[in-house]
């Protein structure tokens, strides 16, 4: 197992809606506060790694927290921009090439939905005229066709929204922090058959900021660092259907995220049934359901059962997207990947207050996927 590197600083900008700071200020106040948590300043950041898709280039927060010379990384790989940022901070780290490195993301999205131009991911128009770049869309199909081979029911699809509000609401960075019942998601507004309006994360706001080490260096900065013990992404193969796919094989295919997902337990010498408590890409109810899979959490249309029995409440057997996930805190793309990783270091800390899981968790996973098919996998340990 390789746990080479430390994670010795955390800090985030509440997710939401912040109009009264730019993208970028709101990363400055993230990067800020790791910064203190680690008892270092500035200047001591040997290298940076960051992104976002909205907001500015990363590398630009030099001017807000001081022209240093830094090395500065901007990353850009869709939703797995942040997942991507902490695999390249971790390689820097493995290879001798900086001490003390920042890993951070943020957006700042527009209201409504994102807009896609196919032409920049390498389609015709076609496929925009056809109804697939309409995300919500696409969603709606793979879920579909995946309730349809695993008996996945509706109820299924509401419980894993029912779950995000009700962490949301514990979570003071979420964004929705209001509980939502099952009734109410179940009547609310049908979006692309089956997903209704609740069962949608949203464009939004917001900044996570990490300060990574070599391990052998973590005691300098903290009393409770944690170990990174794999950190990878992996991009799509032929014939899988992913985000702006044009198409699909007839015989299924590995995903992006089995894929990153075996390569990660391997990196990290463990199976899933060592984790603990898990973050995974939840961009709407349906997301969860087949990650769950995906990443060798459960066998597919096992999710039926595991949510109608609370095991992926906080208090069960394997609590998932304990922060709310992306459906209680928006998705600001460069910063979500980072979000998942910020709530599983509060988790193995024992520090996350009112939505702590119960079990003393040493183990923790978070995924992150991404368009056109890109997909980070990282494992932690306290």
């Amino acid at each position: 197992m390789s746990t080479d590197v430390a994670i010795i600083g955390l800090g985030i900008h509440p997710f939401g809606r912040t109009p009264d700071k730019t993208g970028l200020q709101q990363c400055a106040i993230a990067v800020s506060d790791a910064l203190k948590e680690a008892n270092v300043a500035w200047n001591d950041v040997d290298f940076a790694f960051g992104g976002s898709t909205d907001a500015g280039n990363a590398d630009t927060l030099v001017s807000e927290l001081g022209l240093t010379g830094i090395p500065f990384m901007n990353v850009a790989n869709g939703c797995a921009t942040g997942g991507s940022a902490l695999a390249a901070a971790c390689n820097t780290i493995r290879s001798g090439a900086g001490k003390l490195g920042l890993v951070c993301g943020f957006d700042k999205h527009a209201r409504g939905a994102f807009k896609v131009n196919p032409k920049e991911w390498g389609l015709g128009n076609w496929y925009g005229e056809e109804g697939f770049a309409l995300t919500t869309q696409f969603f709606a199909m793979k879920i579909q066709r995946y309730m349809h081979d695993y008996g996945i029911t509706e109820m299924t699809l509401a419980r894993v929204a029912e779950k995000a509000f009700r962490n949301g609401a514990l979570n003071p960075n979420a964004w929705r922090k209001t509980p939502i019942s099952i009734d109410e998601i179940l009547t609310s507004q049908m979006v692309n058959d089956p997903l209704r309006k609740y069962m949608f994360c949203s464009p939004s706001e917001g900044a996570v900021a990490l300060l990574v080490c070599p391990a052998s260096d973590a005691e300098k900065y903290t009393k409770t660092p944690i170990f990174v013990a794999s950190c990878l992404m992996r991009t799509r193969r032929f014939g899988t259907l992913e985000v702006f796919s044009p198409s699909k094989a007839i015989e299924d295919q590995k995903t992006v995220t089995q894929d990153a997902s075996k390569a990660a337990y391997e990196e990290a010498g463990i199976g899933p049934g060592d984790i603990d408590v898990a973050q995974i890409q939840d961009t709407e109810s349906g997301a969860e359901i087949m990650h769950m899979a995906e990443n060798g959490l459960c066998e597919d249309g096992e999710q039926e059962h595991m949510l109608a029995q609370g095991e992926t409440d906080l208090d069960g057997k394997l609590p998932i997207n304990t922060d709310g996930g992306c459906i209680a805190n928006g998705e600001p793309i460069g910063a979500s990947g980072l979000r998942q990783v910020h709530e599983l270091c509060l988790q193995l800390r024992g520090t996350a207050g009112s939505r702590q899981v119960k079990a003393s968790p040493k183990t923790g996973y978070a995924q992150v996927y991404g368009a056109p098919g890109v997909s980070g996998v990282t494992i932690l340990n306290s």
